[in-house]
């Protein structure tokens, strides 16, 4: 089995509406269905000479179609390594919050083939809905450090979130 492996700056994005609700992307593996499914913030690379807030941004239009969001400061960091689709991807992560007055309908506007194939839907979730769910979210420690977000209490500098045991970036 042929697995490409490759580093990469990414952006994420933690977005709320003005319920305080989480906006979250349905995902699997097309390659490997026997993954099953998950819930993650929506987000992708960062493109040479791009913020990560702008990367944020292009993101959250391309991915969910949304274009009336304010992007505030990155709150955390998470280095992740993960398979998709052949590909071995080592993920330094900077995730934002971004904000919106809308609680538009997922309706993305830009998707590679690869994502439209693993993207099934988009949805907006109440803290108190995700705290109960079963379902896997991405980033894993989502519903550890979610509710001060949604509390309003944000860190004065980004809390890294790594999975914990997760591999030490390389230098």
């Amino acid at each position: 089995l042929m697995v490409w492996g490759f580093r990469r700056p990414a952006a994420r994005v933690v977005l709320l509406d003005r319920n305080r609700q989480i906006f979250l992307v349905k995902g699997s593996d097309p390659m490997r269905p026997e993954k099953g499914t998950w819930w993650e913030i929506p987000g992708g690379g960062i493109e040479r000479g791009e913020s990560s807030a702008d990367a944020a941004k292009r993101e959250l239009y391309e991915e969910c179609g949304f274009k009336n969001v304010v992007v505030g400061p990155c709150i955390w960091t998470q280095y992740v390594e993960f398979d998709f689709a052949m590909y071995h991807f080592k993920s330094d992560e900077r995730i934002h919050l971004a904000e919106t007055e809308e609680s538009a309908e997922w309706d993305p506007k830009g998707l590679e083939a690869l994502e439209a194939a693993a993207f099934e839907e988009g949805r907006w979730w109440a803290l108190e809905d995700l705290l109960a769910s079963e379902e896997q979210t991405l980033p894993e420690r989502l519903r550890e450090f979610l509710p001060q977000i949604i509390n309003g209490d944000l860190p004065e500098s980004p809390i890294d979130i790594s999975p914990i045991g997760g591999p030490l970036p390389p230098d």
